[in-house]
């Protein structure tokens, strides 16, 4: 699955026209970018891509009460198919085991280690969001992260799912995927990049350029 790590309303629009994306992730970064009411924002966003595609929610409470709350708050008024992403920290992990038993679909976030989403999975969480760049930036390696979490929930049967996070480039996205990532979320310039070739578009040039020698402007539904 191919999510899109956005709150913009014109990036989601366009990635809904153009592109096959399975929902919308955000966090309290970028919606302080918008600058928008924060349940107006979300509703909007949700509006624009309907109830059949995730959208991913983040509360801002680190303490267990609030947490609760928040996810209660973010559930009961955007409703759909809502996941409320909590970060890995040990009121957070209270909050999934608690959410989880209340059927509310929760989000590991702030992921770094597989020992972390072990734990997030044993407490419930449906997926586990794992910081690819920012692992690299503190000289780990993220893709190696998601290969172990793989390993992990294979070994141990768990359901939860990685949706793999933070990426600055499409090779980090292909190697996710080939480390056993069930989905990612991306910003909109990267789906844009994860599509573009320069070759491809070499390839649409010539191949009109041929064409137009013989058929000039002529289309073949016209043919």
């Amino acid at each position: 699955m191919v999510l899109l790590d956005t709150a913009n309303l014109d990036e989601i629009c366009n990635a809904i026209d153009l592109y096959p994306i399975d929902g919308v992730t955000t966090n309290p970064t970028i919606l302080v970018k918008e600058k928008k009411h924060f349940l107006n924002h979300i509703k909007e966003i949700k509006s624009l891509i309907g109830n059949e595609r995730m959208i991913h929610v983040q509360i801002v409470g680190t303490k267990y009460q609030d947490i609760i709350d928040e996810a209660y708050y973010i559930s009961e008024n955007i409703g759909g198919n809502v996941y409320i992403k909590i970060p890995v920290m040990p009121e957070g992990i209270k909050a999934m085991k608690y959410l989880s038993e209340k059927n509310i679909k929760v989000t590991a976030t702030a992921v770094f280690t597989s020992q972390q989403a072990i734990i997030a999975a044993k407490a419930g969480a449906k997926f586990v969001a794992p910081y690819i760049n920012r692992i690299d930036n503190i000289s780990s390696s993220g893709i190696d992260v998601v290969s172990e979490i793989a390993k992990m929930y294979k070994m141990f049967g768990l359901d939860t799912k990685i949706l793999a996070a933070s990426f600055k480039n499409v090779d980090q996205v292909k190697k996710a995927f080939l480390a056993g990532s069930d989905s990612v979320t991306i910003s909109y310039d990267i789906l844009e990049h994860m599509v573009y070739h320069p070759s491809t578009v070499e390839s649409v040039n010539q191949f009109i350029k041929d064409w137009k020698e013989l058929y000039g402007d002529t289309k073949t539904n016209s043919l």
